[in-house]
């Protein structure tokens, strides 16, 4: 009785490993077909009226993380480089002591970004939230989005898959930040597998709220 038990046990589990195997592999041949050809570097990367800035880590003090900070290096020499004329700073704000948004936009304007050209999103709260609002809130047609580049590939796809003609941009620079990076790495695999799930059920984001028209303002 015993060795049947164990024999259905290990028989459930490697059925329930080799779905899951299936299904990782199935996300990442979803992402990287919905983001080939699109990612670029930043002095490649075609022209776009709007960068998409995802967030990222924000300390205690409102200090962007290192990967943060990058992501916000990138949509500057963007700007500098008229490959964008606005920024959309897309992060988590559900708790008030928490403002990724508010903090990206601190430093965007301390290193020379005039306020004109940023607008804040504050309810993006996965990838999939920031591109859903950044085409039905802010009405963005097209994008670059930017982003590290191990995530590059995922918040492409799932801003094309959303209807926003999206190019991306991923920074490196805080690779050599190795457990770091291998952690985020391995968080990935999991994140493509919610994406695809976002996806086929094509939820709304968790908060809609009204039209914004902060994005068309800032460009005429």
């Amino acid at each position: 009785m015993i060795k049947r038990w164990l024999r259905r046990l290990l028989f459930a589990g490697l059925i329930a490993g080799l779905l899951g195997g299936l299904v990782l592999a199935g996300g990442e041949i979803w992402e990287r077909a919905g983001a080939r050809g699109h990612v670029y570097h930043e002095a490649t990367v075609p022209a776009a009226p709007v960068a998409l800035v995802l967030g990222a880590q924000v300390y205690a003090d409102g200090t962007p993380s290192a990967y943060l900070a990058a992501r916000l290096d990138i949509a500057k020499r963007l700007l500098d480089a008229g490959k964008v004329r606005v920024v959309l700073l897309s992060g988590d704000h559900r708790r008030w002591d928490y403002d990724e948004p508010g903090s990206m936009e601190v430093y965007l304007l301390a290193h020379g970004v005039p306020a004109r050209q940023i607008v804040l999103d504050y309810a993006g709260f996965d990838t999939y939230d920031s591109c859903a609002r950044a085409k039905r809130i802010f009405g963005v047609q097209k994008a670059i989005v930017v982003t590290q580049s191990f995530h590059i590939d995922r918040a492409v796809a799932l801003c094309r898959h959303l209807g926003v003609d999206a190019t991306g941009v991923g920074d490196e620079s805080v690779k050599h930040m190795r457990a770091i990076w291998t952690r985020n790495l391995i968080r990935e695999r999991g994140a493509t597998v919610k994406a695809v799930y976002d996806v086929l059920s094509g939820r709304d984001p968790a908060l809609l709220g009204r039209r914004e028209t902060g994005i068309q303002d800032a460009l005429s």
